[in-house]
């Protein structure tokens, strides 16, 4: 193989492995909404969960879709952004 053919193979690698963790990340973030819900706890502001979905799935980016990272920030920030249920100390 020359270059050119290993650049694009380790190119394609890497965004695949990027993709896998944005999807990751946006199956997280979906189950951490629905557990949230089902126990009756506030899940923050709608938008932020469904701009964060639109921002991943919308084929405009901050950055070219071949690299995943703005997408992944985004679902972090979403995660973030979400209240988590305090614990009581047990006795």
């Amino acid at each position: 193989m020359d270059t050119t053919t290993t650049l694009l193979l380790i190119a394609a690698c890497v965004a695949a492995v990027l993709l896998a963790a944005a999807v990751a990340l946006l199956v997280r973030l979906v189950r951490a909404r629905r557990t949230l819900r089902r126990a009756g706890l506030p899940t923050g502001p709608r938008w932020v969960f469904w701009g964060a979905v639109a921002y991943l799935l919308l084929p405009t980016d901050l950055l070219p879709d071949p690299v995943y990272l703005d997408d992944i920030g985004v679902l972090l920030l979403a995660l973030r952004s979400m209240p988590l249920p305090r614990r009581t100390p047990e006795l």
